[in-house]
Formats: C-alpha cells, sequence, structure tokens
C-alpha cells in the first residue's frame, strides 16, 4: 500500500522532514486508529504540508512499532526515548500521549515535483490508498476505507 501522511504546518514537520531533523512520524488514539497496524516496512510514504494541498516529498517506511493499552506514563516514555528520531514540540508530545500509539521511521527522503492532492470530505490524517494517483487530482478515485481495514 501507498501512505498519504500530512504534516503539521504549524510545527513545521514537513521542512524537519526535508532537512533531516525528523525521521520518524507518530499517530496516537484512544484505539487502533489508522495507520495503527496497517504500516509496513518497504512500503512508500508521500507527505503533504496540511493546507497545502500539495503533496512534495516522499521516503520509504524503514521501521514501524506499534503499542496498545499504554497508560500516559508508558505513552509519554516511549515519545521521549524516541524524541531524536520524532522531534516533537512539548506540545507535540501531549497531543500524542495515548493509549495506542503507532510509529513509523522512514528513510531515503526525497523532494518531488509537487502532486495536486484531491481532498474529499471523508479524508483523515493518514491515508491508505493502492497507489498514489488514486489522490491526485485529475486520476483521483472517490476515497473509501477499503484499504484502511485490517487484513
Amino acid at each position: 500500500m501507498v501512505h498519504v501522511v500530512y504534516c503539521d504546518d504549524k510545527e513545521k514537520e514537513l521542512e524537519k522532514i526535508l532537512a533531516g531533523e525528523k525521521t520518524m512520524i507518530i499517530r496516537g488514539a484512544a484505539g487502533r486508529k489508522i495507520p495503527h497496524s496497517r504500516v509496513f516496512t518497504g512500503e512508500p510514504l508521500f507527505f503533504m504540508k496540511k493546507g497545502t494541498g500539495l503533496i512534495s516529498a516522499k521516503a520509504i517506511v524503514a521501521d514501524v512499532e506499534n503499542f496498545v493499552k499504554l497508560s500516559d506514563e508508558e505513552a509519554e516514555k516511549i515519545i521521549r526515548d524516541r524524541q531524536n528520531k520524532l522531534n516533537l514540540s512539548e506540545k507535540q508530545i501531549l497531543r500524542w500521549t495515548k493509549k495506542c500509539l503507532c510509529l513509523v521511521e522512514f528513510k531515503e527522503v526525497q523532494e518531488i515535483d509537487p502532486l495536486q492532492f484531491d481532498h474529499q470530505g471523508n479524508m483523515d490524517d493518514w491515508l491508505i490508498v493502492k497507489k498514489i494517483e488514486d489522490v491526485v487530482a485529475g486520476t483521483s478515485i472517490p476515497y473509501n476505507y477499503d484499504n484502511s481495514r485490517f487484513a
């Protein structure tokens, strides 16, 4: 599968990724929400700066760690132990201190010619599609969550 990841514009996440200052993305929730247990080593990640509508970088998943049933203390420790890769602000650490965490380390980051993202109303901040063209303007298909279901 192919993953489209929204990057926080206020925290300059995409800039940190492109500068090599951030090599891991985090997602967390009270339950196993996308992308938890649905992203695997070797899959491509495409990054889009929130608010721009442009997919402008890509990378390859190097490693994935999924956690469930964490206490706040356990979640915070996991995050802080990986802070050298995550490069989160204190506000982000607080935001992602959740019961279920998905940590995705990536490699081979490269800027790409921007692709115009075809936003549809029912999309999360992490999308799982068969191919990137499925969410690019001009070649997109109606988005559903079929690719996000557990295998």
